[in-house]
């Protein structure tokens, strides 16, 4: 025979744990719903960071490319059109030269660009610029 006979009603201990089990119901989803945002604006946070990395990396080779582009022609339309061609035209980059652009002068290439801004934490790097500037001699 089983020990739970017909008609007998559980011990008071057994009621309290069914209760508080179906108390308990929903809770985990609760805490999902309150922790996730906050998980997924770390992580937008932390792919942001990368992408201004990224960012960052082409303004460099873009920068580095332009200063050869000016070495042999020393306008601002040769460095330009270095760049884009270096980083694509996607890039929304300014170029701009600075210095003696005779022959054996130095010239100073600045290029600029403002980071692509993720949704929701992009505002943090909206005022942001990226800028490297590269020293060449002109040929």
């Amino acid at each position: 025979m089983s020990p739970r006979r017909r008609g007998r009603r559980p011990p008071p201990e057994a009621m309290w744990c069914q209760q508080t089990r179906r108390g308990d119901r929903g809770q985990a989803t609760v805490e999902v719903a309150l922790v996730l945002p906050a998980v997924v604006v770390c992580l937008l946070c932390v792919l942001q960071a990368a992408v201004v990395a990224r960012d960052q990396l082409r303004v460099t080779h873009a920068a580095t490319v332009a200063a050869r582009a000016v070495v042999v022609e020393p306008t601002v339309g040769a460095a330009q059109a270095a760049a884009e061609g270096a980083v694509g035209p996607d890039g929304h980059m300014a170029v701009t030269l600075d210095g003696d652009a005779r022959r054996g002068g130095m010239v100073r290439v600045t290029v600029t660009a403002v980071p692509t801004a993720l949704p929701v934490v992009g505002l943090a790097v909206s005022r942001l610029r990226l800028r490297e500037s590269l020293v060449a001699r002109v040929e």
